[in-house]
């Protein structure tokens, strides 16, 4: 009883501790958890589960097309990236890599790697330049040709709910995927599928 009415008797002590207490019970923390089971989404918006059901469905759904099977050899696929549509800043390009991944370990299909292009030329430029001796330079005119394009759009739309009297605000938002399988020589869509993605979030007005 003593020890709280001393602190009673000096308030500056008294709001230093509050303080402490306060920032002790307001520390971050953090946790490794398992990027393949089922994550709590903490809002309406795109995260990383949404990335895995997304290359999942499509890359099954890949594997899957009667395509192969009209095919005497390993299509050879280019990869020209996924258009973002919607109004968040999406890294689309992490999903077309994980398709790609995904189809390179299944052994189905073939890629040729377009990002690299222009330093493969430079390359090839540099071993014949006289730096590089005749018998360890590469055959020119060899690179693989591809026979289809893989690309798609992400798109996505937002509904909340309107202004008015209310304890929680509730956000509705869409996802929509759609890829696509161009046959080059004849630019005919080969395969196409997609993947929707609806959720729906509510947050207190206020909160902590």
């Amino acid at each position: 009883m003593n020890y709280i009415a001393a602190l009673l008797a000096h308030p500056m002590r008294l709001a230093i501790i509050a303080v402490v207490a306060l920032a002790t019970g307001c520390a971050a923390t953090t946790r490794s958890i398992d990027p393949n089971e089922e994550t709590i989404h903490y809002d309406a918006s795109y995260d990383f589960s949404d990335k895995k059901e997304i290359v999942n469905k499509l890359a099954d759904s890949l594997i899957a097309t009667p395509l192969l099977n009209r095919e005497t050899a390993k299509p050879i696929i280019v990869t020209y990236g996924i258009a973002n549509e919607t109004a968040e800043h999406i890294n689309t390009g992490g999903i077309s890599d994980d398709i790609r991944l995904a189809l390179i370990q299944a052994g189905e299909y073939r890629f040729v790697n377009r990002k690299q292009r222009d330093n493969s030329i430079k390359e090839a430029d540099f071993q014949y330049a006289g730096f590089v001796p005749p018998e360890q330079r590469i055959i020119e005119g060899q690179q693989l040709g591809a026979n289809y394009i893989l690309a798609g759009t992400l798109r996505s739309i937002e509904k909340r709910q309107p202004k008015q009297w209310r304890l929680n605000k509730r956000k509705l938002i869409y996802y929509s995927l759609n890829l696509e399988l161009t046959n080059i020589q004849t630019g005919e869509v080969s395969w196409a599928d997609n993947v929707e993605i609806a959720r729906e979030s509510s947050q207190p007005l206020i909160a902590w």
